[in-house]
């Protein structure tokens, strides 16, 4: 089978599973030299698989996840959490609802590489086999497995999750 065959059967697998929204950050153009605040603006949905998302048409690796929620000034320890707060505040400008889950900063990948051989960002083919890396200083697992890991907790989430 190959990774497009596999990407396919999971997306027919999850046909009626939740997806979560993707957003690309947007700076709006000046006003009379005045900046505006940038925005989150939707550009669709997917399923959510760890390091992986799945659109109906593509495959993404993750990036940035906030919930959006209205501005708020608050006091932070670290800068991160400026900015992801402000991300946040952002996502819910561009028309997100209170707490809705966005997905920010990913990117495209291709997957039909791996059955060259190829890499493309987490997904990996060693020895003629697709892999993925889970996480940055984590191995590699067979895609499959993963899919089929992240497929059955997408469907049947442990209790209180």
């Amino acid at each position: 089978m190959s990774t497009l065959e596999l990407f396919d059967a999971v997306r027919a697998r999850l046909a009626g599973a939740p997806r979560e929204a993707l957003g690309e950050v947007v700076v709006p153009r000046r006003i009379l030299g005045v900046a505006r605040a940038p925005r989150v603006e939707r550009r669709g949905g997917a399923w959510h698989l760890g390091v992986l998302l799945l659109t109906d048409d593509a495959v993404l690796a993750t990036g940035d996840i906030v919930r959006a929620r209205q501005e708020a000034r608050r006091g932070y320890t670290a800068e991160s959490q400026r900015q992801r707060a402000e991300l946040a505040a952002a996502a819910r400008r561009g028309g997100f609802a209170e707490g809705e889950i966005v997905h920010v900063g990913w990117r495209m990948l291709q997957p039909d590489v791996l059955d060259t051989g190829g890499e493309s960002g987490p997904l990996v083919a060693v020895e003629g086999m697709p892999r993925v890396r889970w996480s940055a200083a984590g191995g590699l697992m067979p895609l499959e497995a993963y899919l089929a890991e992240r497929v059955a907790l997408l469907l049947d989430p442990p209790p209180g999750a």
